[in-house]
């Protein structure tokens, strides 16, 4: 006798469908809906450029953020926001305001030159003095935030029509820079080393990685995304800002976290970071159409990156318990 054939029901279980999207992913299409329910013009096509230019340094933080902590070795930059603050102010007062160099060339070369100089830095700290990261970067972190207010007290400085096109229409190019160095790198040995790396260090080591090699390259890229970022962030404020970097170091960790990046590293990729990222906008967005305090904001950011870490610690066992 033929038995039927019967359907496993943990395929339709929501065990199953959080392992399709990851709990950031669910998180995202959860508050889309809610944002284009309550809000449904701001997020019409005709609206799209300006709301990536929105999200754009958010989500470039969050990429910026993302190769560090893949490293392992507890790699967590919380420079990154600082350092995009650093880039957006002396751009805009001295390369295109002392300087008169108004033109894309020096206007990117500069913001890609300051962010990966100050990655290296942080590379040479970790990898070279093996200061833990959180304290290397905590020190970095500080040095930039001094360094920014010595050189603009105040907001000041007007930026050039082409870039203040990244906050509309051509919002989206950095991101689709970073995106492409990130996949010109998937085609090289480097991302899966990162990736081993972050994984198991010794084993790595073990095998002939030179790990402090692809580490020191991690906070290298790091600070070439935050100088791509930080042009997303002059293109939305018009102007330089010596107090809002700061602003993006908790919400880029969240983001990466939410998205399902592993904070003890090895495991999550730009995408993750992209995922991460959206669902804190949106979250933003929601609060912010409800005219939700801002203090109460800050409790929201806080209360993401310890859930974050706690839903990547349950999602690790819906996988079968792999990841760390």
């Amino acid at each position: 006798m033929r038995k039927t054939p019967v359907t496993d029901p943990s395929r339709f279980a929501p065990a199953a469908l959080l392992r399709t999207l990851g709990v950031g992913g669910s998180v995202m299409i959860v508050l889309l809906i809610a944002n284009i329910w309550f809000n449904p013009q701001r997020f019409a096509p005709s609206a799209w450029g300006t709301l990536i230019g929105l999200a754009a340094p958010l989500i470039g933080a969050a990429l910026a953020s993302t190769p560090a902590i893949l490293s392992g070795r507890g790699g967590l930059d919380i420079s990154i926001g600082p350092l995009m603050g650093f880039v957006n102010a002396i751009v805009v007062v001295y390369v295109i305001g002392a300087a008169g160099l108004h033109g894309p060339v020096p206007v990117i070369a500069a913001s890609v030159a300051i962010g990966t100089l100050f990655g290296a830095f942080n590379g040479l700290l970790v990898t070279v003095l093996r200061i833990q990261p959180i304290v290397a970067t905590l020190g970095t972190f500080l040095i930039l935030e001094g360094l920014t207010t010595t050189f603009v007290p105040s907001p000041s400085g007007t930026i050039p029509e082409w870039l203040r096109s990244l906050s509309g229409a051509w919002s989206i190019l950095p991101l689709i820079a970073i995106g492409a160095i990130w996949a010109a790198l998937s085609r090289l040995p480097y991302i899966g080393l990162l990736l081993a790396c972050g994984s198991d260090d010794r084993a790595a080591y073990t095998a002939g990685v030179n790990v402090s090699l692809i580490r020191f390259l991690a906070y290298v890229l790091g600070g070439l995304f935050a100088g791509l970022a930080a042009l997303s962030l002059s293109a939305l404020i018009g102007s330089a800002d010596p107090n809002i970097g700061a602003n993006y170091t908790l919400l880029a960790i969240s983001s990466a976290a939410l998205g399902g990046v592993s904070l003890a590293g090895g495991r999550g990729g730009p995408w993750n970071a992209v995922i991460g990222a959206m669902a804190i906008f949106l979250l933003q967005s929601i609060l912010v159409y409800f005219n939700v305090s801002t203090f109460i904001l800050q409790m929201a950011y806080g209360a993401i990156l310890v859930f974050a870490v706690c839903a990547t610690q349950i999602e690790n066992r819906l996988r079968g318990g792999q990841g760390q």
